[in-house]
């Protein structure tokens, strides 16, 4: 059947996309995670250089207080990419599961085809 066969390929699609998204979504994390270490490290020199490591001392490096801002928004947007990569994880096995039974509804009808033509032929023989 012509409506199984492209069931299979929107199916394979959506799998393949969800796998895609799955892989953005880990090369952001890993992005953030090292712009992060980046930070920290910039965050150690200022404050060697300062001789200063208490945020709340009044001599602190102001570059150091808005590295260590830049630095938490990147965690916390790792976190939520983080939730957003478990959701596709869940999302993307569930195409799967859609896609092995699509797949497996195409190949019971090919086999009912073929069936269906040997039967036919030894008929007409």
């Amino acid at each position: 059947m012509k409506t199984r066969d492209n069931l299979v390929r929107l199916k394979q699609f959506q799998v393949n996309e969800k796998r895609r998204q799955l892989s953005q979504l880990d090369m952001m994390i890993a992005e953030f995670e090292r712009m992060a270490s980046e930070l920290d490290l910039q965050i150690a020199a200022e404050e060697k250089k300062a001789g200063i490591t208490d945020t709340n001392h009044f001599a602190y490096p102001t570059f150091a207080k808005a590295a260590r801002q830049r630095r938490d928004n990147l965690y916390n947007s790792q976190q939520d990419l983080l939730q957003q990569k478990n959701l596709a994880e869940t999302i993307l096995s569930e195409a799967e599961a859609e896609l092995s039974k699509a797949e497996a509804l195409e190949s019971r009808d090919a086999k009912n085809r073929d069936g269906d033509a040997g039967l036919r032929s030894a008929m007409i023989g």
